[in-house]
């Protein structure tokens, strides 16, 4: 029987001292940086990220789709630069012949210079308008065969349709007009469609990628990052060949409507002058 002196006996000290709690620390710590599948990560080295690497390890579809994208950029800046030297040339000549066709007192003098100043926008309408002007003075039969006194002059020669005038100015507005927009349209196009081409690579990238991760059971990031790097690339191609488009496609049509803008008001001038003098 017990009694009120009994004294409990001490538990036993746990097993695990502090070393060994420390090292099972360690070791789950590991355990975790390894991965699920057990596999080490190995850190990627940066000529492994580097754009020519990425084109390099990319598959034969994403190689394909950087091949069209490098050919529409290629083209599009061709055609960039070509219209900004057709352009300038264009103001600049535009210039010079609205001084010479203000100081000239005839429309022959005018003619005479229009060689020389052809890839002006206005010279197309003023020859249209001057070769019109002229084939109706010459077929017009009243001053040709008018009888005059002796000592009168000759009775001015006068347009035989001011309407025949204006349209052939405005046939030659649209033939300038499609002059100055030729090639515009394919900036237009690949602005448009290089994007879509783009992320068609990145998907199929994708694709290849999640089948590369599949087949290899391991999810790691070291696994995962450069199959999926090697598809973003084609999403950034595609977009560095659709914002020089998209920007110069505006930058264009916008100086296209400047050139039409100063046709019609070159137009207005011309037959102005033409209903002053021969009507």
């Amino acid at each position: 029987m017990l009694g009120f002196g009994y004294r409990a006996v001490p538990a036993a000290p746990f097993p695990y001292d502090s070393e060994v709690s420390l090292h099972t620390c360690v070791l789950l710590a590991l355990a975790l940086q390894q991965g699920p599948a057990g596999a080490p990560a190995t850190p990627a080295a940066g000529s492994e990220t580097s754009i020519v690497s990425l084109v390099a390890r990319a598959p034969a579809t994403s190689k394909i789709v950087l091949l069209i994208l490098a050919l529409f950029s290629a083209i599009s800046w061709g055609v960039i630069l070509y219209k900004m030297w057709q352009f300038q040339r264009a103001q600049r000549q535009s210039t010079s012949f609205l001084d010479i066709f203000r100081r000239s007192s005839k429309f022959s003098e005018v003619q005479a210079v229009c060689k020389t100043l052809a890839e002006s926008p206005l010279v197309g309408i003023f020859q249209a308008g001057y070769a019109e002007l002229t084939a109706q003075l010459k077929a017009n039969p009243s001053a040709a065969t008018a009888v005059t006194r002796p000592g009168e002059p000759p009775p001015r020669p006068t347009l035989k349709s001011l309407d025949a005038l204006d349209r052939a100015l405005l046939r030659a507005s649209g033939v300038e007009v499609s002059r100055l927009e030729k090639r515009v349209t394919f900036l237009a196009t690949t602005a448009s469609i290089t994007p879509f081409i783009g992320l068609f690579g990145t998907v199929w990238g994708i694709m290849s990628a999640f089948q590369g991760i599949a087949a290899s059971g391991s999810a790691n990031l070291a696994v995962v990052a450069p199959p999926i790097a090697d598809a973003l690339i084609a999403t950034a191609a595609g977009l560095f060949a659709a914002i020089p488009a998209v920007y110069f496609y505006n930058q264009f049509t916008s100086q296209v409507k400047g050139f039409v803008q100063a046709m019609e008001d070159f137009s207005l001038e011309f037959l102005t002058i033409a209903e002053r003098n021969f009507t």
